[in-house]
């Protein structure tokens, strides 16, 4: 009678790696994307740099000639101008919009029945294109028969109908005024997810503590907004950078092409004097300054004191 040896344990095999189905479905998703980011942003962004490289016109034969249009820009004495202007209307519209977003982000946060009214209310120019939103700015503001000339006359605070477009600050001004109507709305919204995610606890007890509104607004509510502020203060320093159909289609550039921004000189150089190449070196020049400026952005509104 045979005996039967019982087998030893087996050596542990590797296991096997296999893709749960909800994997592959979760890259089926984002394929879509990926082909849109890719053939949007990726592949134009590739054509831009291989044009800087080249004297590119519109009809014709481009030809290669390396550093070239870097080099010419270096010493656009229009471009950086163009720049000058562009830094210097991003800090006075950004300033401008957040100064009205925040208040209106704590108005419509108080517990009223008609806050949501008011919140549609300032919300709803955000909904117009800047292009529809600038030309009826500017036939509001059309000294023969705009609304904003007839008012002043016929409120006897003029003697003639103003022309505003004719002179640099009452041009920016204008501009500006356009855009805060426009957008601070949407700021506002960022603004009050802030301020609601703010926890009543925590305002409570800083207000057990002693501390007044002012105190507990800026020592509590605002460092806890930080993320909402810093999402706010990128979109519209960005928005600002890349202004162009405000003053393309109100200013026009003028007077005396003292309210070209940088992406109204890239368009006037592409489209205007048809050199893309020269263009397309621009527009990167723009984009390194738009990524150092949000980088420093994100860099001082994060930054933290150390422990003491």
């Amino acid at each position: 009678m045979s005996e039967t040896a019982e087998a030893g344990p087996s050596p542990e095999e590797p296991p096997v790696v296999t893709r749960e189905p909800h994997q592959w479905l979760g890259a089926a998703l984002i394929t879509p994307s990926l082909l849109f980011i890719g053939l949007l942003f990726l592949l134009p962004m590739g054509m831009t740099v291989w044009m800087s490289f080249h004297n590119w016109p519109l009809l014709g034969e481009p030809r290669f000639i390396g550093l070239e249009n870097f080099s010419e820009l270096m010493g656009d004495r229009r471009f950086w101008s163009s720049i000058r202007f562009t830094a210097l209307y991003t800090v006075l519209v950004t300033s401008a919009i957040f100064l009205v977003a925040f208040p209106l982000a704590l108005l419509v946060d108080r517990p009223l029945r008609i806050a949501g009214f008011f919140r549609t209310i300032y919300f709803m120019p955000v909904v117009i294109g800047f292009g529809a939103a600038a030309t009826l700015w500017t036939w509001l503001l059309n000294p023969d028969n705009g609304v904003f000339a007839e008012l002043l006359l016929r409120s006897g605070l003029v003697d003639a109908a103003p022309r505003p477009t004719e002179s640099f600050w009452p041009a920016l001004i204008v501009v500006i005024l356009m855009v805060v109507w426009k957008q601070a709305g949407f700021t506002m919204v960022i603004l009050l997810t802030g301020l609601q995610s703010v926890p009543d606890d925590v305002t409570e007890a800083a207000k057990i503590d002693g501390a007044g509104p002012l105190a507990r607004f800026v020592r509590v509510t605002l460092p806890l907004m930080r993320n909402s502020i810093i999402l706010a203060l990128v979109l519209n320093v960005t928005w600002s950078m890349l202004a162009f159909d405000q003053f393309f289609i109100i200013t026009q550039g003028g007077p005396r092409n003292s309210t070209v921004t940088a992406v109204f000189s890239i368009y006037l150089q592409s489209f205007s004097s048809y050199r893309l190449g020269y263009g397309s070196a621009m527009s990167l020049v723009l984009l390194v300054i738009l990524v150092a400026i949000s980088a420093m952005q994100m860099a001082i509104v994060n930054f933290r004191k150390a422990p003491e």
